[in-house]
């Protein structure tokens, strides 16, 4: 097996039955297998792998245990060469798949492949980005963010000087789309479950770097990412209400003290 595609789902299910038809349409070159891990979604979603895409391997938990916890129940039965992280708001094309498979095949130091997210109007998705200071999530989401010194971090972050249209290595990357080498993978040893939700793609990405795996964007495989941001969708007193931000601003903070008086790792951006 050359692939496994990993999909966490929850309460997605008008979502997950487009991106599962669309991979299922895909006429690819090599073996690849779709694994669904279901986190107790209630919406009807198990019943829609079961009855209209038997092809598919179903992991139902029990509970919602998160996004990292749940990809790593996918990886525990993924039997491919390489494996990919895939969230249900993500269109899929085949030549964007074999363009990731190709570049991996070509350079084998890379750990991670990531493709260039586009928006559904063709615009760019800012979706890799250097590794974070404290402040970020602050700034992101408060009237701070406009003064000249945070803004100026903002844009570095976000890697907002470069066109976005060349390949090159990157910091970290959305776990919305993350195509990985197993064996990296293995020796990483996958999402940190302590993240339930939030932040867990910028800890494996700084733990592919750390053991001297590189982080690859890939420009020529191009997906459509139906993407929102509810975490950041509210306003500075938003935090401290809205449950998405809550946990986002919980999960950086875990990140943070995780790797407190580390630096970066040394051959990342």
């Amino acid at each position: 097996m050359e692939l496994s595609i990993v999909i966490v789902n929850y309460k997605t299910k008008g979502l997950l039955k487009q991106c599962l038809r669309g991979i299922s349409e895909c006429s690819l070159p090599f073996e690849y297998e779709i694994i669904v891990v279901d986190n107790d979604s209630q919406d009807g979603s198990v019943e829609l792998v079961q009855q209209h895409f038997p092809h598919v391997r179903l992991v139902v938990s029990p509970s919602n245990v998160g996004f990292g916890a749940g990809m790593n129940k996918g990886f525990a039965i993924a039997t491919g060469r390489y494996v990919m992280t895939l969230n249900s708001d993500v269109a899929v094309f085949p030549e964007a798949l074999v363009a990731l498979h190709r570049f991996m095949d070509e350079h084998p130091r890379a750990g991670i492949a990531v493709p260039k997210l586009i928006n559904p109007d063709g615009t760019t998705q800012l979706s890799v980005y250097r590794f974070p200071n404290f402040f970020m999530a602050l700034w992101r989401r408060t009237p701070f963010g406009n003064l000249p010194g945070p803004r100026k971090a903002i844009n570095r972050f976000l890697m907002k000087e470069w066109n976005h249209a060349d390949q090159r290595p990157v910091g970290w990357a959305l776990g919305a789309a993350l195509f990985m080498r197993r064996s990296a993978l293995d020796e990483v040893g996958g999402f940190d479950e302590h993240f339930f939700l939030f932040v867990e793609d910028t800890d494996v990405c700084r733990r592919f770097w750390l053991k001297e795996w590189s982080v690859e964007y890939v420009p020529t495989a191009e997906m459509v990412h139906y993407h929102q941001r509810p975490s950041a969708s509210v306003g500075a007193f938003g935090v401290l209400f809205s449950y998405p931000a809550r946990l986002h601003v919980k999960s950086w903070v875990k990140y943070f003290r995780k790797y407190r008086g580390q630096p970066n790792p040394p051959h990342s951006l």
